[in-house]
């Protein structure tokens, strides 16, 4: 990762550019590096900012997808950031969605990429065997159209994480959190513009998710990510940014 984590009163996070806010929210088992591409492209005209979500550090009772949003929006509160756009990819989408419903006043536009909040087929329908370097490999890869785009050092990352037990309990304590709190019912609330960015091949969230939010959100769009899985700003980052550039210039540069 070439970009520094800061470390202030309580929160870890990326900061790059200047102009209107941009939060980047990542997945359950994300890492910042996953949003480097996008960081790269557009904080050469955004204030670009990826708080790393608490999710090993936050008290195990209260974890799941409300305390992680209400960290979000208290780092939103404390970089004294006004309206932001938050985009988010599986877990992070469905935080930033909870954020939105709970605080709209906040939130300028929503970008969601293979977001939980309706479905998701964690891990294919399986958790990983911890002790199973193979397996947890060919989970990662369940990730991607393209299985060469889990690399050892993506996989490494997993498997560390699934190997440590501590780590593994709070995995799935939010997982089981995220698929308690379905979104259904919330999001003709959420009335400000929503880009889905969604890849055509994602077996994580499936395409027939993408079209259920788009149908739910009274004012969003979707985009379609040819040859991409689950996390488009990763494995088709010209794609995704391209899609991003666009929304955001129709929504902030009216």
């Amino acid at each position: 990762m070439k970009y520094e984590v800061i470390e202030e009163d309580g929160f870890n996070f990326i900061e790059a550019g200047e102009g209107e806010p941009l939060v980047l929210l990542h997945g359950l088992m994300g890492e910042l590096s996953n949003w480097e591409p996008a960081i790269d492209y557009f904080k050469e005209k955004y204030h670009v900012l990826v708080p790393i979500l608490p999710i090993y550090d936050l008290p195990l009772l209260t974890l799941g997808v409300k305390s992680l949003s209400k960290y979000v929006h208290k780092f939103i509160k404390y970089k004294k950031l006004g309206q932001v756009v938050l985009v988010g990819n599986s877990l992070g989408g469905h935080v930033g969605l909870v954020v939105t419903a709970a605080h709209q006043e906040s939130v300028k536009a929503l970008v969601l990429t293979g977001s939980s909040g309706l479905y998701e087929n964690a891990f294919g329908g399986s958790f990983p065997r911890r002790e199973s370097y193979d397996y947890i490999r060919e989970k990662v890869e369940f990730t991607f159209y393209d299985p060469a785009t889990a690399t050892k050092e993506l996989v490494d990352e997993v498997y560390k994480s699934v190997n440590e037990r501590s780590r593994v309990i709070r995995i799935l304590a939010l997982a089981k959190s995220a698929i308690r709190h379905n979104m259904a019912k919330e999001l003709s609330k959420i009335t400000i513009p929503v880009s889905l960015i969604w890849g055509k091949q994602d077996k994580v969230t499936p395409p027939d998710v993408a079209e259920e939010f788009h149908q739910l959100l009274p004012n969003s769009e979707l985009n379609w990510v040819d040859k991409c899985g689950h996390a488009p700003m990763m494995e088709q980052p010209e794609v995704f940014n391209a899609y991003l550039s666009t929304f955001l210039d129709r929504i902030l540069l009216k």
